[in-house]
């Protein structure tokens, strides 16, 4: 039995199996709001196969989007869209649905993958809005300066994120992910690379995390403990003077303390001068192994997993608990049932999509040479009074 199959507890979850669907921007919003695209892709995703989809970073105020074409969660238009999307697309399968909540910080204003070969950073006559930061200082010399941020607008984030929050459950998502990693905000104030404060956000680590520690106490208060609340982090900056995996585990048990469920371990998209190794499947898998062995919460692995193999060697080794997916989600976007055919696990189909069961389809072994024979060899079941039956099997 595939143990990348078997669920997991996860705050006040339970998920049908460890296979999560990672958030990835879709600059497809106007204005902040979800649009039809996001109700396909969505809607797609929650029949991928995973246990959980977790829906691209969205900005708790407009100040904080990444591009003009990020979701919000800011204003009741936007929780009326996400509300309605969340309705319309929970039922297709038994999937949890989450929602990473997101400041840009410095990288605000940018374009959209597409224009950037013009340059990341918005001019004024493309819509560019004012940034902010933990100091004043930009990526690079082709962006714009940050403000620094003073105490009206630390206190105007926090209040975002905590009512991003309340938001979100009423708009009826079973998880959030805080999003601190790749060089936003939250980043940016636990970077010493990004972080040049003397007040008592900066400096030592214990300041650096405190911005941090502050928004997630706040946001725990409000949200139900019968859901989830996670954080996804950055395991190392790869900067000469950025944060190191020592600075990981310390943040991680501050987040276990203060009653997050679990962290996504990534890394790197801080700042210029970073030397990032080439990347190779599984290549943060190491960050997960060292966070699991410095606290007792449930640790997400990422980082270039796209074979259903490797995702069970994870699992089953106790490298994490989880892994979360996302080039491989858009590349195919049944990934997760495939890969419980690829591993001989015999999963739940949308009665829709029956027929393309490993054991209904005779093709199935043409389309998927990787499978286990024993899937693609099975009985065909025939229809029965018009209907496509489930066969009364389980395993592989």
């Amino acid at each position: 039995m595939s143990t990348l199959f078997t669920p997991i507890d996860l705050g006040g979850l339970t998920l049908q199996n460890r296979i999560v669907v990672s958030p990835m921007c879709q600059y497809s919003a106007v204005a902040g709001t979800a649009q039809p695209w996001h109700l396909v892709h969505l809607g797609g995703l929650m029949l991928s196969g995973a246990g959980l989809v977790i829906m691209e970073a969205t900005a708790t105020e407009a100040a904080g989007r990444i591009t003009h074409g990020c979701l919000g969660l800011y204003t009741d238009e936007h929780e009326a869209a996400l509300s309605d999307l969340v309705a319309k697309t929970k039922g297709l399968s038994g999937a949890a649905i989450g929602i990473q909540l997101a400041h840009a910080g410095r990288r605000a204003s940018c374009r959209t993958v597409r224009d950037r070969q013009k340059g990341e950073s918005l001019p004024p006559e493309e819509g560019a809005w004012q940034t902010w930061a933990p100091s004043a200082v930009g990526y690079d010399e082709t962006w714009h300066t940050p403000k620094e941020m003073d105490a009206d607008a630390l206190n105007r984030v926090r209040r975002s994120f905590v009512e991003a929050a309340k938001r979100a459950d009423r708009a009826g998502f079973d998880l959030i992910e805080l999003h601190g990693a790749h060089g936003y905000l939250l980043h940016q104030f636990l970077s010493p690379v990004t972080n040049r404060r003397s007040d008592a956000y900066g400096g030592t680590l214990a300041n650096r995390m405190r911005f941090i520690l502050e928004i997630v106490a706040e946001v725990r208060a409000v949200w139900p403990r019968n859901k989830a609340l996670g954080y996804r982090m950055n395991s190392t900056d790869w900067h000469p003077d950025g944060l190191t995996l020592e600075d990981a585990e310390v943040l991680a048990r501050q987040l276990e303390s203060a009653g997050v469920d679990y962290v996504v371990m990534s890394a790197g998209n801080l700042a210029p001068g970073c030397k990032i190794p080439p990347a190779a499947p599984g290549h943060q898998v190491d960050y997960a192994i060292r966070i699991k062995g410095a606290t007792a919460m449930t640790v997400m692995a990422v980082g270039l997993i796209a074979t259903p193999q490797l995702a069970e060697c994870i699992i089953a080794g106790g490298d994490a608990d989880m892994v979360a997916i996302g080039r491989g989600m858009l590349d195919d976007p049944r990934w997760g049932l495939h890969a419980a055919a690829a591993l001989g696990v015999d999963v739940d189909y949308p009665d829709q999509y029956l027929r393309a069961r490993p054991n209904n389809w005779i093709g199935f072994a043409e389309a998927h040479p990787d499978a286990r024979p024993v899937l693609a060899t099975r009985q065909i079941d025939r229809p029965s009074s018009g209907a496509w039956d489930r066969p009364d099997v389980t395993g592989g």
